[in-house]
């Protein structure tokens, strides 16, 4: 099975469109998301209306979190704030009904999906964790292997014979090894921070075990356009071009 995994969307309709049309074109399916559909973007209500019609698994991403629960805008900066409220102000309340019931974490097809960090950590970053800890969590997972979002870059954590090695997960397909554990972060769809302005995200191939991180063009001038148009902050915006 061809498992697409993708995060961090952040209302960035224009590079979601294009990954939507590159899974297909790969032939890859079911759609699994480790959240932040919403936030910094300027098509949250548009983002999560394609993500329930294509039948997207989705979990609560800490943007998500905030939209649920606003008494956690607190925990984010300035201009993250402002982009959270204006995104409140964009989506209907379907759609904030939607957002209150996703989960911390999901298990499918021997992986496991969250946001943040394992096992269901929806707020820490990958980066944050020592090996030491890592280590743990990972030897503790009933699956080989975590996907993750949250920091919008692409990283390839492995635990073989209680070792971590950390590398970026670049372009293109790589084998996994069957007698280690992986923790994989997949970058970002919508607001990608490695460098690369191309849309990011990861193809698993659970037949062959292998992982294919796709990287993928679109109108990101549009989408910094719009972002610019609803008076979300410039940043949002420059992140894109």
């Amino acid at each position: 099975m061809k498992i697409a995994v993708i995060s961090d969307i952040h209302g960035n309709l224009e590079a979601f469109r294009e990954v939507l049309a590159d899974i297909d074109s790969a032939g890859a399916g079911p759609v699994l998301c480790l959240g932040d559909c919403v936030g910094y973007g300027a098509d949250p209500e548009q983002v999560a209306n394609l993500v329930r019609s294509r039948q997207v698994r989705t979990v609560m991403g800490n943007h998500e979190l905030a939209i649920a629960r606003p008494e956690t805008l607190s925990w984010f900066n300035a201009s993250a704030r402002r982009s959270l409220r204006l995104t409140d102000e964009l989506i209907s309340e379907a759609t904030r009904d939607w957002i209150r019931g996703l989960p911390p974490s999901m298990e499918f097809e021997q992986g496991l999906f969250v946001h943040g960090c394992p096992p269901d950590s929806i707020l820490e970053y990958l980066f944050e964790v020592e090996d030491d800890r890592l280590a743990l969590l990972m030897g503790e997972m009933k699956q080989k292997v975590c996907f993750v979002g949250h920091t919008h870059l692409l990283e390839a954590v492995r635990l073989k014979e209680g070792k971590i090695t950390r590398r970026p997960l670049e372009r293109g397909t790589c084998p996994l090894d069957p007698h280690a554990r992986y923790v994989i972060n997949i970058g970002s769809v919508g607001q990608p921070r490695d460098g690369d302005l191309s849309a990011k995200y990861v193809i698993w191939d659970t037949a062959e075990n292998s992982l294919d991180a796709r990287f993928v063009p679109y109108d990101a001038h549009t989408a910094a356009e719009k972002i610019i148009r609803l008076g979300f902050p410039r940043i949002n915006a420059d992140r894109l071009l």
